[in-house]
């Protein structure tokens, strides 16, 4: 896998994708920078909620649940002093489907938390991780 970033202008960069994707990051204007995309750690924790989504769509696909559709909200918190690090983070999953199974939502979750998302086991290493979810009937 690679990537790289590229400077672009005070404190907005743009990053590209192995795959040749391109996403602006930019910086607070009290840092320089024009507020024009994501700053770099929500560029972490979004892409950390992708990881965990795919793996539970795939998961409940597999074990074929009828999801329709699937979103994550993410709430985190970082250390007050350099390294910010992420200390806290909590993912709340709302499930839309047809009679899917509480049990086989929680298992997915808890088999991405645990096994397949790469990103989450990572910040694991210095955040505390926790899950939730509901479930909305389509």
């Amino acid at each position: 896998m690679k990537a790289s970033v590229k400077w672009q202008e005070e404190a907005s960069f743009l990053g590209e994708s192995g795959s040749g994707h391109t996403v602006l990051m930019d910086g607070p204007p009290e840092s320089g920078g024009r507020n024009r995309g994501p700053r770099p750690m929500e560029m972490l924790l979004m892409g950390t909620g992708g990881c965990a989504a795919f793996d539970v769509v795939l998961i409940l696909k597999k074990g074929r649940q009828e999801i329709c559709d699937c979103e994550v909200r993410i709430e985190a918190e970082r250390a007050e002093r350099e390294p910010k690090v992420f200390t806290r983070i909590h993912f709340h999953f709302i499930l839309t489907g047809k009679k899917l199974n509480p049990h086989q939502v929680e298992r997915a979750i808890s088999l991405s938390a645990e096994k397949y998302c790469s990103a989450s086991i990572m910040l694991a290493k210095t955040a505390e991780l926790t899950h939730d979810f509901e479930i909305v009937e389509a």
